[in-house]
This record gives C-alpha cells, sequence and structure tokens, in this order.
C-alpha cells in the first residue's frame, strides 16, 4: 500500500512529480488527504488520530485515514459474493448493496451505485490525474473511486478498498 503522503516522504526517484502531486491539489482546490482536505467538513464521526489507531488496523488506517491504496486482489472481498450490505470500516455505515456488487476485473470490489446517502465524492488530483474520490459521508474515510466505465443501469463502477469496509451478510 501507499499514500500521497508516503511518497512525497521518501521521494524515491518521483522528485518533482511527486511534489506536484502533493501542492496541486491543495492550490486547485482538488483532493488532498482526508485529514487536511476534509478536516473543514462537519463529520457526525469524527476521531483524533490516536483514536482511530485503537478502532482501525495499520492497514485500515492507512486505507480510510491517509488515503492509501491495497494491493489489486488482495482483499477476500473481491471475492464476497453472498447476499448482503458492504459497511464503513470506520464507522459501520452501510455503502453498498450486494445486489449492485459486481466483477469488474480489476482486483477490487465494484459496485454500479452505493445505497442512498451513503457516499459523498470530490475532486481527486493526484497522482497527475483527475478522478471522483469516494469517501464515507458519515466518517470521512476514504473508500476509493468512481469510474463512468460502469455496467447498466448506472454506467458507473464505483472501486473500493476491501480493507475500508466489513460485509455482513443477510440473515437466512
Amino acid at each position: 500500500m501507499f499514500s500521497r503522503r508516503q511518497i512525497l516522504a521518501t521521494g524515491g526517484g518521483l522528485g518533482l512529480a511527486a511534489l506536484l502531486a502533493g501542492v496541486l491539489p491543495k492550490l486547485s482546490g482538488g483532493s488532498a488527504l482526508v485529514g487536511e482536505a476534509l478536516a473543514d467538513e462537519a463529520f457526525e464521526v469524527t476521531h483524533s488520530d490516536s483514536e482511530w489507531h485503537a478502532l482501525l488496523t495499520d492497514e485500515q488506517f492507512d486505507v480510510l485515514r491517509k488515503e492509501g491504496t491495497e494491493r489489486a486482489y488482495s482483499s477476500p472481498l473481491n471475492n464476497e459474493h453472498r447476499a448482503g450490505k458492504f459497511a464503513c470500516a470506520g464507522c459501520d455505515l452501510a455503502l453498498f448493496s450486494s445486489d449492485t456488487k459486481f466483477d469488474s476485473r480489476t482486483g477490487w470490489p465494484s459496485f454500479w451505485a452505493p445505497l442512498e446517502h451513503a457516499v459523498a465524492t470530490r475532486q481527486d488530483r493526484s497522482f497527475g490525474m483527475t478522478r471522483e474520490e469516494v469517501h464515507c459521508r458519515r466518517c470521512g474515510g476514504h473508500l476509493g473511486h468512481v469510474f463512468d466505465d460502469g455496467p447498466k443501469p448506472t454506467g458507473l463502477r464505483y472501486c473500493m478498498n476491501g480493507l475500508a469496509m466489513t460485509f455482513k451478510p443477510v440473515a437466512v
């Protein structure tokens, strides 16, 4: 996993490109880190970094709070096919229904629509590209990105980090 903060801190061969990826979003009104860019927004669930660390695994903290990305095909939720709901690992808000999950062949759990009032998006201009970042509307946790190459009926692909979610099967 990696985050923009880690890339900027190491500078490892990325030099000016890495610097611009971290600075340009702030200058252009685009996405920065969850803790920085979303700090102005009021969320129902808020915690200090130390409280988030106590609630989440290191990997979940990296994804949800530092906008990290898990390796493709590493999440068990990618192969979750039971009926149920996918919830935010940070605040337990139901985000997606299994009814909207599909195999995007990208290596990340993908959905064609979120549950109503579950997520919010904002422009992310990191890494020299423009994307729509998806975050939990209740705690602001980074979930992934949404793209316009999904299936009908929406044509959208919500490409989510499995580490950012939990799965709750429907009781039989």
